[in-house]
């Protein structure tokens, strides 16, 4: 065989080595940026776990917290002082009935305080503004414990 045919043939397998190493590379990246999600949102779970505790608060499981908020709080951090997320949270804080009939009523102060707490382990810079809001509130002591 001639030099430039033995040229060839190299080129091909050396370029699909290359091809190989960058698809081990990604794979390698995405494996790694998954793990390291998946202990972060744990980490963070395990610390909502003991806030909650030491609040007094029933805790859920593990898998829960981490399905529900991951690793950035979900919809929990989007954005908890914005008009929308202020009516649903103040509709929360009904008496259920629709209509005419609505009406507000006094939430327990620990209920409302509770979404502090996920918001000082998930986004801490966002409590400040949703602190303000519960400011305004009228809370009472309305669970029997």
């Amino acid at each position: 065989m001639t030099g430039t045919m033995m040229a060839s043939r190299h080129r091909w397998i050396y370029l699909g080595a290359i091809a190989l190493l960058v698809g081990m590379l990604i794979t390698g990246l995405l494996t790694y940026s998954q793990l390291h999600s998946t202990n972060e949102a744990n980490d963070k779970a395990k610390q909502l776990s003991s806030a909650l505790t030491a609040a007094g608060y029933p805790v859920p499981s593990q898998s829960q917290i981490v399905h529900t908020l991951g690793e950035d709080g979900g919809a929990v951090c989007e954005n908890p002082a914005d008009a929308l997320n202020q009516a649903q949270w103040k509709y929360g804080m009904s008496n259920g009935a629709g209509g005419p009939g609505q009406r507000p009523v006094l939430s327990d102060r620990e209920v409302v305080f509770a979404e502090s707490i996920v918001l000082s382990v998930y986004c801490p810079d966002r409590l400040a503004d949703i602190r303000q809001k519960i400011d305004d509130l009228k809370l009472r002591d309305t669970v029997r414990n």
